[in-house]
């Protein structure tokens, strides 16, 4: 299994999807019943594997990433061929960016001495999904990226 197996409520949400991928493996539903309690392992298998196609799919699509912490703020854009890091910190023990307060305190004082703002840029070399499917397991949200547009635009000004 290269990500991770979907959860019963993510399965239940695909039901048709795992359907027709049981079709496309020429699996009956009177076949899967009967492999699921005489080869179990088989029926595994079968589930890693469709968890697998479904994470390619989405994987594939993820342009933007967020990671927000009290303190951080970490935004990324992922292309095919690099990953471009936006990354906000805030050295104050009064201040919780992830409350209202501390988010609109942050965007009035952008430079202030207390928020460190970093970018960077890193090369993907090889399995761009992996690198991806890392930071969602860290915590990342997959977004339409209007945060990182909203602090870039502001880092050019």
């Amino acid at each position: 299994m290269k990500y991770a197996r979907l959860t019963k409520e993510q399965f239940e949400e695909l039901h048709q999807e795992f359907i027709n991928f049981l079709a496309t493996q020429s699996i009956t539903a009177d076949e899967w019943t009967a492999l699921k309690t005489e080869k179990p392992e088989l029926a595994e298998q079968e589930l890693d594997v469709f968890s697998d196609l479904i994470w390619e799919g989405v994987l594939n699509q993820v342009r933007y990433l967020e990671h927000i912490s009290p303190k951080q703020l970490m935004l990324f854009h992922i292309t095919d061929a690099f990953m471009e890091l936006i990354a906000i910190k805030v050295e104050s023990d009064n201040l919780d960016i992830t409350t209202d307060y501390g988010y609109k305190w942050l965007q009035q004082n952008l430079h202030d001495d207390l928020v460190s703002l970093y970018t960077s840029t890193k090369a993907i070399k090889d399995d761009r999904n992996k690198d991806v499917f890392a930071l969602i397991r860290q915590g990342s949200v997959i977004t339409k990226g209007e945060l990182y547009t909203y602090f870039g635009d502001l880092l050019k000004e």
